[in-house]
């Protein structure tokens, strides 16, 4: 529910006085003392805030975590370790660690009812960290997601079997390191918007998925969309963003 009907309908019922209702609509953010926790995002975006790990501390992390959860909404630390993993566990006892994803969430807010389809298309058994990343997001912000795994260019048999239900689908995310090439194959064969990730597997000259990257960036198919390297999240989200759009039609 929209944060500010919620608060609405708690003055309806006498939850809250018109006073404390104005305060709730005019916090727009949590101050910490290493951040400013945007908690007005939800409303804007569709989608919390997200926690990006690599670079924090574990008690930052946590902090950050406890303070959405705090403002009544869903967290998703993206990239996060163990240990990070443990000291929000302590915190916020919501919390589950997503192997896989290499990410943490916690459910706070109702989850919205999965609707429509996404795809999340990966290359290789190398690449499903990153895949699941924007699977995970996707299926956080309300996309029903088929995982297909494991479909690279060097079998594209194993591609072709899966067709007719990437076709079913409002948006594909295709996830692919070495030379990048996975996403023109797919969305040559479809009329879905796709949307690229190279990743960064690969021997010497795929330069950390810079080639991946490059080759995606100059797909001759119209309608692939790329985003940076590794980054899952992004894919995901944008994959969420064009299936709510849909639905809302």
């Amino acid at each position: 529910m929209d944060r500010a009907k919620e608060i609405l309908l708690m003055v309806e019922r006498g939850e809250l006085t018109a006073e404390q209702a104005r305060q709730q609509l005019a916090t727009r953010e949590t101050r910490l003392a290493f951040a400013d926790v945007d908690v007005d995002r939800a409303r804007r975006r569709g989608m919390p805030e997200v926690i990006y790990c690599p670079g924090k501390t574990a008690a930052q992390v946590a902090e950050i975590a406890a303070a959405l959860a705090a403002a009544g909404q869903d967290v998703l630390a993206t990239r996060a370790s163990r240990e990070q993993y443990e000291a929000v566990a302590r915190s916020v006892t919501a919390a589950v660690y997503h192997e896989e994803a290499r990410a943490i969430t916690v459910d706070v807010a109702s989850r919205p009812r999965p609707a429509g389809q996404v795809a999340v298309v990966c290359a290789g058994t190398s690449d499903i960290p990153v895949a699941e990343e924007a699977a995970l997001t996707a299926e956080r912000m309300g996309a029903r997601v088929l995982r297909v795994r494991d479909v690279g260019v060097a079998g594209l048999h194993r591609v072709m079997k899966h067709l007719d239900a990437l076709r079913a689908s409002r948006a594909v995310v295709v996830v692919a390191g070495m030379e990048g090439a996975l996403p023109s194959v797919v969305a040559g064969l479809l009329d879905k918007p796709v949307i690229a990730v190279p990743t960064s597997i690969g021997y010497g000259t795929s330069l950390n998925g810079i080639a991946a990257l490059l080759t995606m960036l100059n797909s001759c198919v119209p309608g692939v969309m790329v985003v940076n390297i590794d980054n899952g999240f992004g894919a995901g989200a944008a994959a969420a963003m064009i299936n709510r759009a849909a639905e809302e039609d």
